[in-house]
C-alpha cells in the first residue's frame, strides 16, 4: 500500500509574511474587477501601475466577494493549511479521490465587470471528470467549460447543458485533485445567506457564523457540503485584515495611510511594502511579493507500507500509525 505523507517543512514565519500572502490575491481581485474598457485606456491590465489603481478602481458591492474568491483560490494553490485542510475534508465527504489538490478559478462577468476565467482550459484534460453526486458517469468537464461560461449571461445556453450540471455556471471555482483528475463544482459566498443550490455544485465555502459551529456539514436540501472558514486566528481574520489594508491603502492614494487608519505596526509595514512599489505595475508587484509571502509550508512524499488482509476482508497496516507530520524542531 502506498501512503501519501504531508510534512510541515517550515514554521509560520510572521504576521507580515502571512498578511502579504493574503494581500496579493486581494490586489489581484481588485485589479481584475476594474472595468475592462477603463483599463484599456492605460494599455491593459498588465500596464496598470499601482499608483493608478486608486484612479481606475471604483468600489462596488461585490468587490469583497471577488477578493474572497481570489484569496481562497490562491490559498488552495499555495497549499495553505488554513484553507486546504478543511477543503480536503470536504472533498472526502464528496468522495473526491486523490491527494494533490488544486483550484481552478471560474468567475465570469459579475456585476458587469470583466471576465475572470483562470487557466482552467490549459490545466484540464479531455478526460477530466466532474463529480456531481448523481448516480451516473461523471461528465467530462473540459467539454462544457466554454458553454458554462456563456451560460452565465445567456439563459438560452443553459438549455443545452446536461441536466446534472444545469446550474454549474454559478460555480466560482473548481476544487479538485491533479493526481486523480477529478473535480468538484464549488461556490463561495462572503455572505452565507446568499448561498444557493445549483445542479453540479458540491461544496459551498462561507465564513463561519458567530455563535454557530464551524464544522463541515452536509446540507441535503442544497446537495452541498458546507465548508465554513473560521475567524479567530484563522483564514477569515487574516482575509479581513488584508482587505482593510488594501482598502485604506487605496483610499490614501497608494501611499501609507495615517496611523489612525492602520493603527497596527504590522499592517502599516505591509502598506509600506506596497507604497515603495507604487511606480511599478500591479501584476509585477503581485509576482514579486510572492518571494516575501510564505509558501511551501508542506512537503509531500510517498511511503510504501506492509499490510495484511483480515478475516473480515479489511486491510491492516502493520507499521504503526501514519499521521500528518509537524515541523521537527
Amino acid at each position: 500500500m502506498k501512503l501519501f505523507i504531508d510534512r510541515q517543512i517550515n514554521p509560520i514565519e510572521s504576521e507580515v509574511t502571512a498578511l502579504i500572502s493574503i494581500v496579493r490575491p486581494i490586489l489581484t481581485g481588485i485589479l481584475f474587477s476594474t472595468k475592462q474598457d477603463v483599463v484599456q485606456e492605460v494599455g491593459g491590465y498588465d500596464k496598470v501601475k499601482l499608483k493608478m489603481l486608486p484612479r481606475l478602481y471604483r468600489p462596488g458591492d461585490g468587490d469583497v466577494g471577488i477578493a474572497f474568491e481570489w484569496a481562497v483560490h490562491d490559498s488552495i494553490q499555495r497549499k495553505d493549511p488554513l484553507v486546504l485542510d478543511r477543503l480536503s475534508e470536504a472533498g472526502k465527504m464528496c468522495k473526491l479521490p486523490g491527494t494533490d489538490f488544486t483550484s481552478l478559478l471560474f468567475g465570469v462577468e459579475k456585476s458587469g465587470r470583466t471576465k475572470l476565467i483562470d487557466t482552467a482550459d490549459t490545466l484540464l484534460h479531455d478526460d477530466s471528470r466532474l463529480l456531481t453526486g448523481a448516480q451516473a458517469q461523471p461528465i467530462k468537464l473540459k467539454r462544457y467549460l466554454n458553454m458554462l461560461a456563456a451560460a452565465f449571461n445567456r439563459p438560452e445556453t443553459r438549455l443545452a447543458l446536461p441536466s446534472s450540471i444545469n446550474g454549474l455556471w454559478k460555480a466560482d471555482l473548481f476544487f479538485g485533485a491533479v493526481d486523480s483528475d477529478r473535480w468538484l463544482g464549488t461556490t463561495l459566498k462572503i455572505n452565507p445567506s446568499q448561498l444557493q443550490e445549483a445542479r453540479g455544485l458540491r461544496i459551498g465555502i462561507i465564513p463561519a457564523s458567530q455563535g454557530k459551529t464551524d464544522k463541515l456539514r452536509r446540507d441535503n436540501s442544497k446537495n452541498l457540503i458546507i465548508c465554513p472558514l473560521p475567524y479567530d486566528g484563522a483564514f477569515m481574520e487574516l482575509f479581513y485584515t488584508g482587505w482593510r489594508i488594501v482598502q485604506q491603502f487605496i483610499a490614501a492614494d497608494a501611499q501609507v495611510p495615517k496611523e489612525v487608519a492602520l493603527p497596527s505596526p504590522v499592517e502599516r509595514q505591509v502598506a509600506k511594502e506596497l507604497a515603495i512599489r507604487r511606480e511599478f505595475e500591479v501584476l509585477d508587484i503581485i509576482e514579486v511579493l510572492m518571494n516575501q509571502s510564505q509558501s511551501d509550508l508542506i512537503e509531500s512524499s510517498e511511503k510504501t507500507v506492509k499490510t495484511s488482509i483480515q478475516k473480515d476482508g479489511s486491510e491492516k497496516i502493520n507499521e504503526g500509525i501514519i499521521a500528518p507530520v509537524a515541523l521537527q524542531k
